[in-house]
């Protein structure tokens, strides 16, 4: 199925895709991803197997785009670590060129009919709830992929899928061990805390203090290098005004547009697969005697649950969902179209093997009328050659960008204005200075030593700027009392943090030796606190469940330093476990919840062994 999918076009594919696949099959989760064209330059080889520049160059952007979706719009691109991203990004590509090579050892594989059947279910590439080729095509051609190459990653993720599922639900835990567990988990402890406060308000830091930290630590008072950039800004939008379409235009779009619609057919098919152990002979005489039981009056969906190899409809007795022509096998195709509603079809042979197939339904296309589509069809047109005219636009100003010295004659070129932003760092700033590509620009040796034009850099899909450095700001030495009160304060609360924590560890000391008693209104106290106790600082919580039971009536102290700079002295007086037994719900849960932890720890050291026995070279 799928056979044009697979042979023919070119097109791309967003890592978003993927993770939406990955999620609905309940596979992988590894993030690295692609697998690029050729590229003459490696960033690594594993065992041989080569990872090119290109594909780890595709993998830190996609790194770098999932962390801004996950971080929010608020954040700030420019605090992301290029070197970090990249090396995470390697190390990803790395570990799933070592599990692909694992599942391949392994054996493990995902039919090609198994594939289709995800990328027809897939909702990316759906109209209306229906697997349509068009959309398939928009989607890849624009996030660039080709057909071939969606096909590899999806079958490479499945294999790791396998792999992973496999290996982690594989685990399993005794029931020794769940109960363990919960007595740990349903624990409560009864405690009490005093906190010492860290207070500014005693603490004296002098004039020489501040000097003597500032002499100390001069290169931390140093300005930030900055840069004031002026900048040309090219938009998309502002070409809509400039464009227009005839009647006749739209007229001839709308026959265009009405002529692609075709129906829609919703099949069902058994299939029996040819290969392995079973011949040609064997599976069309299995698909036969699947005939006979059909032509007796037996349920096509039943026998579909009960005979077909497609693992992706076998569970939908066989059924497929609407597609359209172009979709499936040339042979299956035809045979399809051959049929009436609910017929069945004789055994047809495709590359996966035997299949029947019914015909379920017949959608016929609404065909709109031009008034209803003229609005759409005109904004369709109009961005076409707004398009057009951006790409001529862009090109017009590389070109006057690279023979000027300035930016006055491309803004003068194109009717631009030339725009100066707010100084900023190499961290970035506000507006056009909290794009990436703008800072690399703008610190780049080319526009900011050299004083040339940036080339064209794109903001977003719309909008492209030309870029130069009106004004390159270098690193000085701030004066001392440019800094001497952020000096004073952190030295202030360095200080009161540290008597506290002086103060804390003393009357631990003396708590311990019984020279003072854990007792008075400063005391906070909290009977049956869980690990999850609310209203408890986390880091209480934390260090209250660490510490050792108490012997007899005696109880056990020990200490925190608190993120705010207080001191928390913690008492603990006594451990409560459950008396009651588990209920069977109670110990299904933990025990699913051990062997998947159980698991996760077999596919980590598999991977880990993987790594260990591996020829990895990092160029």
């Amino acid at each position: 199925m799928l056979q044009n999918i697979r042979d023919n076009s070119q097109g791309w594919i967003a890592k978003t895709i993927i993770g939406l696949i990955v999620v609905l099959m309940a596979l992988t989760g590894v993030d690295a991803i692609i697998t690029g064209t050729g590229n003459s330059q490696n960033a690594a080889a594993v065992n041989g197997e080569k990872i090119s520049q290109n594909e780890l160059n595709q993998a830190v952007e996609m790194q770098r785009r999932q962390l801004l979706q996950q971080l929010g719009k608020d954040f700030d691109p420019a605090m992301l670590d290029e070197r970090m991203l990249r090396d995470a990004s390697l190390k990803g590509l790395i570990e799933r060129s070592l599990l692909l090579q694992g599942a391949k050892d392994s054996k493990f594989a995902f039919s090609q009919a198994a594939l289709d059947q995800v990328i027809v279910q897939t909702p990316e590439f759906q109209v209306e709830g229906r697997f349509n080729a068009d959309r398939f095509d928009q989607v890849i051609r624009q996030l660039g992929y080709t057909r071939m190459q969606f096909r590899q990653m999806l079958e490479q993720e499945m294999l790791i899928g396998q792999l992973r599922a496999g290996l982690s639900g594989s685990g399993f835990v005794t029931d020794e061990e769940v109960a363990a567990f919960a007595r740990l988990e349903k624990q409560t402890r009864d405690f009490a805390t005093r906190t010492i406060k860290a207070d500014t308000g005693a603490v004296k830091v002098s004039d020489d203090d501040v000097k003597a930290y500032y002499d100390a630590q001069q290169a931390q008072f140093m300005s930030p290098e900055q840069v004031v950039i002026e900048y040309v800004e090219l938009k998309k939008d502002a070409f809509f005004s400039q464009v227009s379409v005839t009647d006749e235009e739209m007229k001839a779009a709308y026959e265009s547009e009405i002529a692609n619609l075709a129906e829609q057919r919703d099949a069902a098919h058994i299939l029996i697969e040819v290969g392995g152990d079973v011949s040609d002979e064997q599976a069309k005489a299995k698909i036969e005697d699947i005939q006979k039981r059909l032509q007796k009056g037996e349920d096509f969906a039943a026998l579909a649950k009960e005979f077909s190899q497609d693992p992706g409809s076998a569970s939908d007795g066989g059924d497929l969902g609407y597609a359209g022509k172009g979709v499936y096998d040339p042979a299956f195709e035809d045979a399809l179209y051959a049929l009436k509603k609910d017929e069945v079809s004789a055994p047809v042979r495709t590359e996966f093997g035997w299949h029947l197939i019914k015909l379920l339904g017949v959608q016929a296309p609404e065909v709109p009328t031009f008034a209803s589509m003229k609005a759409k069809l005109e904004t369709d047109l109009k961005a076409q050659r707004v398009e057009q005219r951006f790409v001529e636009a862009t090109k017009q100003l590389e070109d006057a960008a690279f023979e000027s010295s300035d930016l006055a004659q491309p803004a003068q070129e194109l009717g631009l204005k030339v725009q100066t932003s707010e100084p900023f760092g190499r961290q970035g700033g506000q507006g056009i200075a909290s794009n990436r590509q703008v800072l690399q620009a703008a610190f780049s040796q080319e526009v900011m030593e050299d004083g040339s034009n940036s080339g064209a850099i794109e903001l977003d899909p719309n909008t492209l700027v030309v870029i130069r450095v009106k004004e390159h700001r270098k690193p000085q030495q701030l004066e001392l009392d440019q800094v001497a009160d952020s000096i004073r304060a952190q030295l202030t609360k360095t200080r009161a943090s540290e008597a506290a924590k002086a103060a804390g560890e003393q009357l631990v000391s003396e708590l311990r030796d019984g020279k003072a008693k854990p007792e008075g209104a400063e005391w906070q106290v909290v009977e049956a606190a869980t690990r999850n106790q609310d209203g408890v600082d986390p880091a209480v919580l934390q260090a209250l469940f660490r510490m050792p039971k108490p012997s007899g009536e005696k109880s056990e102290f020990s200490g925190i330093a608190l993120a705010n700079g207080d001191y928390a002295v913690i008492r603990l007086k006594g451990v409560s476990e459950p008396e009651q037994a588990l209920s069977d719900e109670e110990k299904a849960m933990y025990r699913r919840f051990l062997a998947s932890r159980s698991g996760q720890e077999d596919f980590a050291a598999y991977r880990k062994q993987l790594e260990s026995k591996a020829d990895i070279e990092r160029f």
